[in-house]
């Protein structure tokens, strides 16, 4: 068995990210009877958001593992790449790409994920945008030790997820995004099941053309 205990960890588990993601948008539920349309006289240039607009982006920041994942590496800091359409004024579909490799000592994990997700904008306050996310995808883990590495095989998968936006102008954003990722179960016939989930904490910024 693994020594782990010199092992930084975030004591996050799913249960908690889920309730922290119904007290974020109860606000934001509250507030959405409330948001009316406004014409482009009322709004200035910062503020307005346009639709049918198409944004390309990249977030930065700490990966952290959970469940077997967190056996096999150690939580690093790694890039996402993200894509999103402007389907509405309230709602974005967003595709994210990911990869990245997770060592600790002589084992290793392989991370790559392929998602889609529904972005959802229940309200604004001028340029500043909370927002929440979730979504299906396609995933590819692989788990590596000193003796057997486990086949490549993709699975399903959720990812949820909620942030905030700052919009400079009508083209550059930032923000920050918390977006956890669960790939489903994969059975090994040599070696024990691979599963986790893994959570990533990302300051982002996008242009929109």
């Amino acid at each position: 068995m693994k020594n782990t205990t010199l092992r930084p960890k975030l004591k996050l588990s799913l249960g908690q990210f889920l309730s922290f993601i119904i007290f974020i948008s109860l606000p934001m539920i509250s507030h959405a009877e409330d948001k009316q349309a406004v014409s482009s006289e009322e709004v200035t240039g910062s503020a307005e958001r346009e639709v049918n607009k198409h944004s390309v982006g990249i977030g930065v920041g700490e990966t952290f593992l959970f469940g077997r994942y967190e056996n096999f590496g150690d939580s690093k800091i790694t890039g996402d790449f993200y894509y999103s359409y402007s389907a509405s004024y309230s709602f974005d579909l967003v595709l994210n790409a990911h990869s990245s490799s997770h060592q600790f000592k002589d084992d290793s994990v392989w991370l790559r994920g392929y998602t889609m997700s529904i972005k959802g904008r229940p309200y604004e306050f001028d340029s500043f945008s909370p927002y929440y996310l979730a979504g299906l995808g396609f995933y590819t883990p692989q788990i590596e030790d000193d003796t057997e590495k486990s086949r490549v095989k993709t699975t399903f998968g959720f990812n949820l997820g909620t942030g905030v936006d700052l919009r400079l102008n009508r083209s550059m954003t930032v923000g920050i995004l918390g977006h956890l990722h669960k790939p489903f179960d994969i059975r090994q016939e040599e070696m024990a099941t691979v599963s986790g989930s893994y959570f990533k904490l990302l300051i982002t910024t996008s242009y929109t053309f």
